[in-house]
């Protein structure tokens, strides 16, 4: 049977909603750096406490995907979306609305919590909307674009909220994202018949999971403020190794796991999950010190800083609408996904060479171009082929997986690297302190060799993720006729198909 017979007519545009939707959860996780000093200066947040404003939404978004993902499958995606969709709304206009710091972080806890609902509803949606090879390459490509370019548009889009409305638009602005995509859920998507999950809700997995995430993230936090070694950041660590370690036997002996661990075991799937963790890491904290290299060191406005991202955008969506989705069933994913991840690292190895005084057009610029190239041309096979050969009814969870490894991988990146540039540009200043360098000058030269520091991490990093992918990842080509060995054999089985 071909995959195709069964194809929803509707089905490119339910993509536009589905991308929609993914754009506003993608978005949110960087619009709110951009206004977040003024929020800060109006709400009257201390120092201590600005770091909430972005973890809240971190914490409760990673912690809960899983769950997210879950009941995506128990309930209908379709569903799961429309309530996530409605939840993202009210939540962000409660946080637009806050008169004090704990309204606001209320609130970004409320979205993280409705956004780890909505992100595994909407890329498991796309799984079993688009299951001919040629048309699911297009449709993730698509995808893979928005939710590589979404955290780029966010620095944007915080950029001009901030500058000319004020920073509740940067929240605010959320409102009329979810109502078009709710319009589109509730005329256009449809989920497949038999391919939800009838199974009960597997709660001390639930319990397990939520909390062994939540210290994991919280525990990379603290270790960003409090340092590595501190006994409340080591006892984070213990007890999410105990916690995850935990939940990994629960789910090996329930009948209705939470994560089925046939889900990570099956190899390609496994190698996504790491190889694409390794890579947000570094991508990830890069965003942050890009946004403060320019900002700080150079002088730009939160405008032209968002703008100044756009090289990156363009590289992403080029890598994977051109790239990816042309070579997608010409090439196995592994020879997408290793090359991807090398380019971009030597975009960020560019970056190690950065100073006071470097150009943007000479460095900056062709650095973002080969990281969001590189990104684009691998997220994009890895997001397809995490979810192609998996059975309908883990599709949601399938996908939370994908959601989870991209969220914990931002949380450790901003902290990791953030801990390594703090702690050089400490060693920077203690050596330099009696040069006769003017205070500007020297807090600059100091924070920008932190920066390269760190960002020579970040391609060791990469490069581990590029080779993750090689070496892991087994799969044929993604065109349905000849699969390859280690493809799983329910990939004949078109996604839509009821087990």
């Amino acid at each position: 049977m071909h995959a195709n017979t069964q194809a929803d007519p509707r089905r490119w545009k339910a993509l536009i909603f589905i991308g929609i939707a993914q754009l506003m959860v993608v978005l949110d996780t960087t619009i709110v750096n951009i206004a977040l000093p003024s929020a800060q200066h109006d709400l009257g947040i201390s120092d201590g406490n600005r770091q909430w404003v972005i973890t809240a939404y971190t914490l409760a978004f990673g912690g809960l995907l899983l769950f997210g993902g879950r009941i995506a499958d128990l309930t209908g995606r379709r569903r799961a979306f429309i309530i996530g969709l409605l939840g993202f709304a009210g939540a962000s206009a409660l946080g637009g609305l806050a008169v004090n710091p704990g309204m606001l972080l209320g609130a970004r806890a409320l979205q993280g919590v409705f956004g780890a609902l909505l992100a595994p509803a909407a890329l498991s949606l796309l799984a079993v909307t688009f299951t001919e090879p040629r048309e699911r390459a297009k449709a993730f490509g698509i995808y893979g674009a928005i939710s590589g370019a979404g955290g780029a548009v966010g620095l944007i889009l915080g950029g001009v909220l901030t500058e000319y409305l004020n920073w509740r638009w940067a929240l605010f602005v959320n409102i009329p994202f979810a109502v078009a995509a709710v319009v589109g859920a509730v005329t256009v998507v449809r989920e497949p018949a038999g391919s939800r999950n009838g199974a009960r809700l597997d709660i001390p997995g639930v319990i397990l999971a939520t909390a062994g995430l939540l210290s994991l993230v919280y525990g990379f936090t603290r270790a960003e403020s409090d340092g590595w070694t501190a006994p409340f950041t080591l006892g984070l660590f213990i007890g999410s190794a105990l916690l995850l370690g935990t939940f990994v036997l629960v789910e090996s002996r329930v009948r209705a796991p939470l994560l089925p661990l046939r889900v990570v075991t099956e190899r390609n799937r496994g190698g996504i999950y790491l190889s694409l963790g390794l890579a947000v890491i570094g991508m990830f904290g890069l965003f942050l010190f890009l946004t403060y290299y320019l900002q700080v060191v150079k002088g730009y406005s939160p405008v032209v800083t968002g703008f100044a991202f756009l090289p990156m955008v363009v590289g992403m969506v080029f890598g994977s609408t051109q790239v990816g989705t042309r070579l997608m069933t010409r090439l196995p994913p592994r020879f997408l996904m290793g090359p991807g991840f090398l380019t971009s690292a030597l975009g960020i190895a560019l970056l190690t060479q950065i100073k006071v005084d470097s150009s943007y057009l000479g460095l900056v610029l062709p650095a973002q171009v080969l990281l969001g190239l590189g990104m684009g041309t691998a997220f994009m096979p890895a997001m397809s082929l995490a979810t192609r050969s998996v059975q309908p009814q883990d599709a949601g969870v399938a996908s939370a997986m994908i959601s989870t490894s991209q969220q914990v991988g931002g949380s450790i990146g901003t902290a990791l690297l953030n801990t390594i540039a703090a702690g050089a540009t400490t060693d920077w200043l203690a050596a330099h302190a009696r040069s006769g360098m003017k205070p500007a000058q020297l807090a600059n030269e100091a924070a920008v060799h932190g920066y390269a520091t760190a960002i020579w991490w970040a391609v060791g990093i990469l490069i581990v993720s590029a080779t993750a992918a090689f070496v892991l990842i087994n799969a044929g080509r993604q065109n349905g006729g000849s699969e390859r060995a280690g493809a799983a054999a329910d990939d004949a089985v078109p996604a839509t198909a009821p087990h």
